[in-house]
């Protein structure tokens, strides 16, 4: 039971990150579309600063997927000793 909501918040937090992540990417789309309507190089060097945070966000996440993978088939090879 403890192990399900363990996972359950996990899932929640993982799914939380993605969508910000989500937003950065847009918003920084956003700013450096405008940035390059305007001809501001700051909003379009600001927009792609927050592209590429939202990318290591992502980046992060698949990394956590991966352990948290990794360690679930560790945890049931275990089991079936």
């Amino acid at each position: 039971m403890v192990a399900t909501l363990n996972c359950l918040a996990e899932c929640v937090m993982s799914t939380e990150d993605r969508a910000k992540a989500i937003g950065k990417n847009v918003e920084g789309k956003v700013q450096e579309i405008v940035g390059n309507i305007t001809g501001s190089k700051k909003d379009q060097v600001e927009g792609q600063a927050k592209q590429a945070e939202a990318a290591a966000r992502h980046a992060a996440e698949d990394v956590k997927d991966a352990v948290k993978n990794l360690s679930d088939k560790a945890k049931r090879a275990i089991d079936k000793l």
